[in-house]
């Protein structure tokens, strides 16, 4: 099996480093670009399903990949995005926070990060990683292509729980960019990243 997994196009809220966990925005004309360029990329890739998160910026990305095709959307709530709780809508520069910002802790000590009424790094690698277990074991997908359009957390959590990372590296390779594709190959060995 190969999983391609896409982090949805630009919105607004991308553009203006605002933290979207779960707040539903949709995708800008940028984004609608990057999907459409991420399609003609992907144009010759055979999927035989597609999973989406929920949210309509990662749908919306994945029904610009599908295009035409006859290819199912099923939409999984375990790929959709990190609950921030009290930071969503909040700005946010990598570069510029105070150690003592709880979006601090999200970027530079995920292990540690907690927010009012949202997600913990362990719980959305847990999700994310029972999604990967029960797409990889289903048989009738054992020999096909899957695209898988989420987030960059969600990512960043499937990525961990392939490579087997703590917590403290949840962000080691970074937040992919919007409609970066990330190949995972699934066999009899295990999961691992395409090279």
């Amino acid at each position: 099996m190969k999983i391609y997994m896409i982090r949805h196009g630009q919105t607004d809220w991308n553009k203006k480093n605002l933290l979207q966990g779960r707040s539903d925005i949709r995708l800008n004309e940028e984004g609608r670009k990057m999907a459409e360029k991420a399609a003609c990329e992907l144009k010759d890739v055979d999927f035989f399903r597609i999973y989406s998160s929920p949210l309509m910026r990662a749908y919306e990305t994945a029904e610009i990949i599908r295009g035409g095709r006859d290819i199912p959307i099923i939409c999984d709530e375990r790929i959709i995005e990190m609950s921030f709780g009290e930071y969503e809508g909040k700005y946010y520069n990598k570069n510029h926070m105070e150690p003592d910002d709880g979006i601090y802790n999200f970027f530079f000590k995920p292990e540690c990060y907690t927010a009012k009424n949202g997600e913990v790094i362990k719980d959305i690698k847990k999700r994310t990683a029972d999604f990967l277990k029960d797409i990889t074991s289903d048989n009738q997908l054992k020999d096909k292509n899957i695209l898988v359009s989420a987030h960059g957390a969600a990512i960043a959590a499937m990525m961990s729980y392939v490579k087997n990372r703590k917590d403290e590296d949840f962000w080691k390779d970074g937040v992919t960019g919007n409609c970066a594709v990330t190949i995972l190959v699934a066999d009899d060995t295990g999961i691992r990243v395409s090279e």
